[in-house]
C-alpha cells in the first residue's frame, strides 16, 4: 500500500461534528445560529461554528432548517434535528422569544444599560469623563471615518478611548479595528468592554496598546428580568441583570494600567498588518 500523510481535521471539520453530536443529543429543540455560535464560543469563533453550521443545512441529511423575518428586519435562521417531525410549536416560542430580545436590542435598551453600567463603573474607580460619544481629542479630530467612540476617560493624566459593546455577537470587525485606530490616532489608549472578543482580536488589541474588558454577559435592564430569565432559561444564552459591574473585572483593569502587557508592538506598519488579519466573512444571524 503507497505510504500517506495524515491531514488533520480543520476547526470547521470539528466544528460540524460537534455541532452533529449537539443536534443527535438534543433530538427535539429548536435553535438558531447566533445561539449556537454563542454556546460553542469556548470551543470555536463564532465564524467557523457559523461555517460549519451552513455545512450541515446545504448537506440536507441531519438537520432542518427554516428562515424567519424578525420584527427589527433581519432574519433568523432556525435549525433542529431532522428527526424532530412536530417542530412548529417549539419552533414559534423559539422565535417569539428571540423576536421579543431583538426588539429590546433594537430599540437602544440593550445598548443603553451596558453604557450605564461601565460609566457608572469607572466613576466609582474616580476616573474622569471628558467627552462621550466624540472623534475628537487634544485638538485632534478624526476624519477617517464617521465613527465615534463611547466615551473618553481620564485618570493620572492618561485618557482611555473606551468602547461599549454589550452584543451576543462579536462587535463589527471593521468598527473594531477602526476603532483602535481612531483611539491611537487621537492619541488615547483603546480600551473594548464587550461581551466577547475572539482571542486573535484581544491580541491585536493589547499589541495596540489596549485592553478588553470581557463581561462575558449581555446585560439588561433590570425592568427586563423576567425576559432575561426566559432568555436564560429557555436558550441557555449568557444574560444578566446586574445592578453594576463586578469589582473583580474592573480591578483587572486598574492592574492592567499599572502593569500593561509587555508586548505591545511600535512599529506602525507591523501593527497594521496584524490589524488587517482581523476580517472573518459576514454571518448569518
Amino acid at each position: 500500500m503507497r505510504p500517506f500523510r495524515s491531514v488533520p481535521d480543520s476547526e470547521e471539520d470539528k466544528a460540524r461534528a460537534r455541532l452533529l453530536a449537539h443536534f443527535i443529543d438534543h433530538p427535539s429543540e429548536i435553535f438558531y445560529s447566533r445561539q449556537l455560535e454563542v454556546l460553542f464560543e469556548n470551543e470555536f469563533f463564532h465564524w467557523i461554528t457559523n461555517r460549519a453550521l451552513r455545512r450541515l443545512i446545504e448537506e440536507g441529511k441531519a438537520i432542518s432548517s427554516e428562515a424567519r423575518k424578525l420584527d427589527i428586519g433581519s432574519t433568523i435562521n432556525l435549525v433542529w434535528n431532522k428527526s424532530f417531525r412536530f417542530y412548529k410549536r417549539a419552533a414559534k416560542e423559539v422565535f417569539d422569544l428571540v423576536n421579543e430580545y431583538t426588539n429590546a436590542a433594537g430599540d437602544g435598551t440593550l445598548g443603553m444599560q451596558g453604557e450605564h453600567l461601565v460609566l457608572a463603573a469607572f466613576a466609582r474607580r474616580q476616573f474622569i469623563l471628558r467627552n462621550e460619544e466624540t472623534n475628537q481629542w487634544d485638538g485632534k479630530q478624526w476624519t477617517e471615518t464617521n465613527h465615534d467612540l463611547d466615551f473618553i476617560f481620564e485618570k493620572n493624566d492618561v485618557p482611555y478611548g473606551i468602547e461599549v459593546k454589550n452584543t451576543l455577537g462579536y462587535p463589527d470587525s471593521d468598527e473594531f479595528v477602526t476603532k483602535i485606530r481612531m483611539a491611537r490616532y487621537l492619541g488615547l489608549r483603546p480600551v473594548f468592554a464587550a461581551r466577547m472578543l475572539p482571542k486573535t482580536w484581544i491580541s491585536a488589541l493589547a499589541a495596540s496598546g489596549g485592553y478588553a474588558m470581557i463581561m462575558k454577559y449581555q446585560f439588561y435592564p433590570w425592568t427586563h428580568q423576567e425576559l432575561a430569565a426566559r432568555v436564560r432559561g429557555k436558550l441557555r444564552l449568557p444574560v444578566d441583570t446586574p445592578q453594576k459591574i463586578e469589582d473583580g473585572t474592573m480591578d483587572r483593569f486598574e492592574h492592567w494600567i499599572t502593569a500593561p502587557s509587555s508586548y505591545v508592538e511600535t512599529d506602525n506598519t507591523k501593527l497594521e498588518k496584524l490589524l488587517a488579519k482581523i476580517n472573518p466573512p459576514r454571518i448569518l444571524t
